[in-house]
């Protein structure tokens, strides 16, 4: 088997997030959006709910921590 014929074929092997460039979460995190696109309120509201979260960042300086802060990830804007 050729050079060329060898990579074709292991390409076609492996799975389709790492063929399009892309990491296993950014296709898990783009395959959910898609999957809570799909569904009928309630239950879309709901999910996209579950999707938003806090959480807490403190820097610390020579040993010492900083105030925290706060932030955010919230669920992209529904269309």
């Amino acid at each position: 088997m050729s050079g060329a014929a060898a990579t074709s074929v292991a390409q076609a092997a492996a799975p389709y997030w790492r063929n399009a460039g892309m990491t296993y979460l950014s296709y898990a995190n783009t395959c959910a959006a898609m999957v809570r696109n799909c569904l009928k309120e309630p239950f879309k509201t709901k999910a996209l709910q579950r999707e938003h979260a806090y959480y807490k960042f403190q820097p610390y300086a020579d040993g010492a921590a900083q105030k925290a802060v706060v932030r955010e990830s919230g669920a992209p804007a529904s269309s």
